[in-house]
């Protein structure tokens, strides 16, 4: 009986795309960690547009990025969102990406295909002109705001702060004269406002830089957090062990915004900015959503909004996102849309890039064979035995590497033979390592088996036998 409602439900989710091809907006945030929205119950912060999609649709509570061949971890994300590839196979096609023809490669050549109207605005940080894949194109930023000398390694140790997040002189946010979220809003109530009068589908790339740093915002929005109200992380530590042999040394851009080592007061600081930033982006989705609603276009529109990946901002002693913690690794993930059940959670593993195989499959198009990512919607209509990912993996340089599966996370360090293995379920900050345990080394030998069959799937060339000697 259970297996035939689920059926039902996938041939009604099927007919409602069918019946008429249905617009996507798709709103994309940067270094957006998961629990960093209201509505999850993580983190003492105000979203109440983010916590209105989880609301009117169904979250996926264990959304990841994949990792990272580079530093910046953003444009990896961005090209396996776009290719459709995993990590190590975006990382060859990236280099190509500027020189070889996009038709057929990129995510919106199959769209256009299928008669849609394509819309940009925001970062992109992919290597291909995006005039070359959307229709529309407005105010395309580049993978950061500028950061001034006067934005790392602070607030200084005597208490004081040469840097002002509210401040224009610093420009960053403020450079051209409007807070970049303020713009890609402002862009994208006009792109609803050109779709309503056109007859063809839209799907809508909406990109903020938010809340990537500088991480500023007008005072009105850092006055709601006082650090009074702000809260050191449960895993915070003064610095991390191993921090200068996996590829966060000393210099390190994003570990570099706050002083070495880390004291409570200056992770308050950056976290008060990291809250106020996403507040600011939250107000300017509001913006957005009630466009949309008044465009006459809401009955018939998918709404996708996640993050290029998370940030440490004081876990574990962490500022940044090249690591394979949760924080780091997970990302918001609400699905909105013609039938999609309201208010419902899916802890299935899922990559935040599935949501471009997702947009295909409503788009009628069958998912290319290059595609390696897999659409979501058999889990949004119910068949939660759908999972393509029994398990998870990550990797950033050769540095690092980590596998999750059975509630338990094996992170591995190749170049210098450590190992760190967290029971998830019970400690979801990954706090107790329990690779020490004659039971951990037992679990960790079978994760390590999962992480090869994972490293054969993503043609990833590290020799990690060599740096696990259990095996």
């Amino acid at each position: 009986m259970k297996r035939c409602l689920i059926l039902l439900s996938v041939l009604l989710l099927a007919a409602n795309v069918q019946a008429e091809k249905p617009n996507m907006l798709f709103v994309f945030a940067d270094d957006q960690c998961y629990e960093t929205i209201r509505a999850f119950g993580h983190t003492d912060i105000e979203t109440p547009h983010l916590d209105r999609l989880v609301k009117e649709g169904t979250t996926f509570t264990h959304a990841y990025n994949m990792g990272s061949w580079s530093g910046a971890v953003c444009v990896a994300s961005r090209t396996m969102l776009n290719t459709g590839r995993f990590v190590w196979e975006a990382n060859s096609v990236y280099k190509n990406l500027d020189k070889e023809r996009t038709e057929g490669r990129l995510w919106t050549s199959y769209l256009h295909d299928a008669g849609y109207d394509t819309y940009f605005t925001g970062k992109w940080h992919v290597r291909v002109d995006p005039n070359k894949t959307f229709k529309h194109v407005r105010n395309v930023r580049g993978g950061m705001p500028n950061q001034t000398t006067e934005g790392y390694n602070r607030p200084l140790a005597d208490g004081t702060d040469p840097w002002d997040p509210a401040d224009p002189k610093f420009e960053g946010f403020w450079k051209g004269g409007k807070h970049w979220s303020e713009v890609v809003a402002d862009d994208a109530v006009d792109f609803l406002g050109m779709a309503s009068e056109k007859q063809n589908p839209f799907f809508m790339y909406i990109a903020f830089n938010a809340a990537h740093d500088p991480r500023q915002s007008p005072q009105e929005y850092l006055d709601r957090y006082p650090l009074s109200r702000i809260k050191v992380p449960e895993n915070y530590l003064p610095d991390y062990p191993e921090r200068k042999d996996i590829g966060l040394k000393d210099g390190q851009r994003d570990e570099s915004l706050a002083p070495h080592p880390r004291s409570e007061h200056a992770v308050k600081v950056n976290r008060k900015e990291y809250y106020a930033i996403i507040t600011h982006m939250d107000d300017q989705i509001g913006r957005i959503l009630d466009a949309l609603d008044k465009s006459g276009k809401r009955d018939n529109t998918w709404i996708f909004f996640t993050a290029d990946h998370g940030l440490g901002v004081g876990h574990h002693g962490l500022m940044g996102k090249q690591n394979m913690y949760d924080h780091s690794l997970r990302v918001p993930f609400m699905v909105v849309g013609p039938g999609v059940a309201k208010g419902k959670k899916i802890d299935s593993s899922i990559y935040l890039q599935d949501v471009m195989p997702t947009t295909l499959e409503l788009a009628g198009v069958k998912k290319p064979e290059h595609v390696d990512f897999h659409s979501v919607l058999p889990l949004v209509s119910g068949d939660q035995k759908k999972s393509y990912y029994p398990s998870v993996y990550g990797g950033f340089l050769s540095l690092q590497r980590a596998v999750i599966a059975d509630d338990h996370k094996l992170i591995l360090y190749p170049t210098i033979g450590v190992a760190k293995l967290y029971n998830l379920k019970k400690d979801p900050q990954e706090m107790k390592d329990l690779f020490g345990t004659k039971r951990g080394k037992k679990l960790a030998s079978k994760l390590f088996v999962k992480m090869l069959d994972l490293q054969k799937e993503t043609q990833d060339e590290v020799d990690l036998k060599a740096a696990f000697p259990e095996m």
